[in-house]
């Protein structure tokens, strides 16, 4: 492989994985690079759109990670932001990041990449929405995955009802006076479940697992920074102290017809909203249980209730979508495990690196931030894999079924902090190679 700082590469993606990606390779004086983006502009997911598109942002939604937690290593967010920035905001973030640190020039815009295929010398061919075809030295995939819906197909067939992905949520206006379920607890779910409520009498919520619904401030300040200040305690006390934090917060879950999940609070991926329980104790939001069956518009529960909605709204997730790559060569989508190290190197092709395909406890750019510089030292030869590539992507994999709740939203779920040690590490060695 071309280990140099002449080697081609192609990135995939210009959302805030693929911008930081492009700024990484340049600062390790790399710069024979393409970035591939199907829209007109940077963005990628936080480009909002009235209209069913690539993206998931509907017209109200706010990260879920405060401002401090959610920024770049070297380009903080203005300070006149707030401390949970709207899409838009984040938009304006990521646009300014790009123009700041000159990136455009490297990234064609309207372009999707239709095909990507390995070729000899473990090289790349890429085929491009305009027809053409190009070759490189290294494919670095930043694409995102939250953006090819997984619908519950079952319920989506029986109901004849309207139904949609949250995926496809936009705006209120269109539920007004319905009746609504809405499938799913997880941060869309959630919002979802608020945002509509607005509009209607009341909202069903159907909560299959029991899991932690966290509001976004503690004692004045957002949420995170205290879990922030947590990883600095033991193991088992910075779990009482998370536990005592959310009781001291909102009480006990069954005050609000909800269960207490029963595993550790870092086990799960948190939903973090703090209007959920509000409406739910004000009437506008009604916690369900599983659905069991869906019969014509009436939906039968696991705890034998049931009931007649307009509109089913399924906030269940999303599948891991590769469409550039023969689902033979490489699918993900329905996997329960994915063996990559550190979230971005593949055992089998080394010239294949991932950006950005983990799902930490808060927002993913700022630690592709770090992936990304790995790689570009990678790619200039100045960090050299492990020989033990293969046994380390199995462990990572080990760890995350030992560390996370069984499911497939947390396939590629990590330990924010503990992730990102592992990738200063890494860093740390490459960098004093250079010095040596």
């Amino acid at each position: 492989m071309n280990f140099t700082s002449n080697a081609r590469v192609a990135i995939i993606g210009a959302g805030c994985s693929g911008i930081t990606t492009i700024k990484n390779f340049l600062d390790q004086g790399l710069t024979n690079i393409v970035c591939y983006e199907q829209n007109d502009q940077v963005g990628g997911n936080w480009i909002f759109s009235t209209e069913e598109s690539h993206s998931s942002v509907c017209e109200t939604t706010h990260i879920i990670s405060s401002k401090t937690m959610s920024q770049y290593r070297d380009y903080p967010m203005p300070e006149h932001y707030p401390d949970y920035p709207s899409h838009r905001q984040m938009l304006a973030y990521f646009q300014h990041y790009a123009e700041h640190f000159g990136l455009l020039e490297y990234i064609r815009f309207s372009t999707r990449v239709e095909k990507a295929e390995k070729i000899e010398g473990e090289r790349w061919l890429l085929t491009l929405s305009d027809g053409s075809r190009e070759e490189f030295d290294f494919l670095l995939i930043a694409n995102g995955h939250h953006n090819a819906p997984r619908h519950p197909e079952i319920i989506r067939r029986a109901f004849t009802g309207r139904y949609l992905h949250s995926h496809s949520y936009k705006t209120n206006a269109s539920f007004r006076d319905e009746r609504v379920l809405v499938i799913g607890s997880g941060n869309s779910g959630c919002d979802c479940a608020v945002e509509i409520s607005r509009v209607t009498e009341k909202v069903d919520i159907s909560i299959r697992r029991p899991r932690y619904i966290i509001p976004k401030f503690f004692l004045g300040r957002p949420t995170d920074t205290f879990n922030k200040m947590a990883m600095y305690l033991p193991g088992f006390l910075a779990e009482r102290v998370r536990k005592l934090g959310l009781r001291i917060q909102i009480g006990k879950y069954e005050d609000y017809g909800l269960e207490t999940p029963k595993t550790p609070v870092r086990a799960i991926h948190p939903t973090l909203n703090s209007e959920l329980l509000y409406k739910i104790r004000h009437g506008k939001v009604v916690p369900r249980k599983g659905v069991k069956k869906v019969v014509d518009k009436t939906v039968h529960f696991t705890d034998g209730s049931q009931e007649e909605y307009d509109t089913i709204v399924a906030a269940t997730g999303y599948k891991i979508s590769l469409p550039f790559f023969a689902r033979e060569f490489l699918n993900y989508e329905d996997a329960d495990r994915i063996p990559l190290w550190l979230r971005m190197f593949h055992p089998e092709h080394p010239s294949l690196i991932f950006i950005g395909l983990f799902q930490p406890q808060g927002a993913v750019w700022p630690f592709s931030d770090y992936q990304a510089e790995l790689a570009a030292r990678y790619v200039n030869g100045s960090y050299e894999m492990p020989d033990d590539l293969g046994q380390r992507a199995e462990a990572d994999s080990d760890e995350i079924e030992k560390e996370f709740a069984v499911g497939k939203q947390h396939t590629i779920e990590v330990h924010t902090h503990d992730f990102v040690r592992k990738l200063e590490k890494e860093i740390k060695k490459a960098r004093k190679r250079v010095e040596i």
